[in-house]
């Protein structure tokens, strides 16, 4: 299928992605691959990473990974920024500097290699491990088997809207204060009727917009003061945590409703957007019949069609 960059986000998104469970928890959701050395890879890796060995300049695919099923298969090296190494072909083991060459390729060179035996494209991660790991330090492990049992205790982090800025979460990640620490969180946007043990008291940090999970919840008068708050503390460089109880409904369309103002997008291209970051979000049909109109005020005109399904 070939082989395409991937951002760190989309990573870190893909490792935080949840239907009752982490979806890591599926034994054909994601396959990630480390091909660095052994001494670096047991020194520390991305969680759930598989060991890539390679033996007579061959890469051995671990014996449990069954590619073709793989939804997501994504590979990395120490810091390999480009898949320009593939265009180049085979002819770079005569240059002074081929050992070099082959140490910044060896993600794009095992995906070239494996990438006959995908459905799907295979993920190169943009800047490697040491990239991924200076974002995101918390998802670092020295761990090498995970037991099923372990991976369905997994708790997943908020997923990643506006990289390091806003963050879009449920009422449990929320309440966790070594996920506020670790993504440095300085604001909470909650739109629930819960109340969260942080910025209790605090209108600054604190937007509370108290509706109830229902297809007839009104969102709709909180719109501006929302896009306004989120606005202030991005100018003031704090990291914003939009959350609701399950982080599916009623967080996700306020999250819609500002990227709509602040992108001056459409409905459908926002929609798009944030589906595409978090795959389970699915505001219920009052709200979006609400965003709907508000993709009105923000463009003047109602472009997205919410009879066609955006669902």
């Amino acid at each position: 299928m070939g082989l395409v960059l991937c951002e760190p986000i989309e990573l870190y998104n893909i490792l935080n992605q949840v239907t009752k469970l982490s979806r890591l928890t599926e034994p054909n959701y994601l396959c990630l691959l480390d091909v660095r050395s052994k001494r670096e890879y047991d020194e520390s890796h991305v969680i759930t990473a598989l060991r890539v060995k390679k033996k007579a300049n061959e890469y051995l695919i671990p014996e449990s990974v069954d590619l073709e099923c793989v939804k997501y298969c994504v590979i990395y090296d120490n810091n390999s920024i480009s898949l320009e190494i593939i265009l180049k072909g085979d002819d770079n083991d005569n240059s002074d500097d081929s050992g070099e060459e082959l140490v910044f390729g060896a993600a794009v060179e095992c995906g070239r290699a494996m990438s006959h035996l995908t459905r799907h494209p295979i993920h190169i991660l943009k800047g490697g491990y040491e990239r991924f790991s200076a974002m995101y330090h918390f998802f670092r492990t020295q761990k090498i088997i995970w037991m099923p049992q372990e991976l369905d205790q997994f708790q997943p982090y908020p997923i990643e809207i506006v990289p390091g800025k806003i963050y879009l979460g449920d009422f449990r990640q929320a309440c966790d204060p070594k996920i506020q620490k670790d993504l440095k969180i300085k604001a909470h946007v909650n739109v629930s009727m819960e109340t969260g043990p942080f910025f209790v008291g605090n209108t600054d940090k604190l937007l509370h917009i108290q509706i109830e999970d229902s297809p007839e919840a009104n969102i709709f008068p909180f719109l501006r003061h929302l896009c306004h708050f989120i606005e202030v503390h991005l100018k003031l460089g704090s990291v914003v945590l939009v959350f609701s109880t399950l982080g599916i409904s009623r967080s996700c369309a306020a999250i819609l409703a500002y990227l709509m103002h602040w992108q001056e997008q459409t409905l459908k291209r926002s929609w798009a957007y944030v589906k595409k970051c978090k795959t389970n979000m699915r505001p219920n049909r009052g709200l979006v019949a609400q965003l709907s109109e508000w993709e009105k005020i923000v463009l003047g005109d109602t472009v997205t069609d919410i009879v066609d399904p955006l669902y």
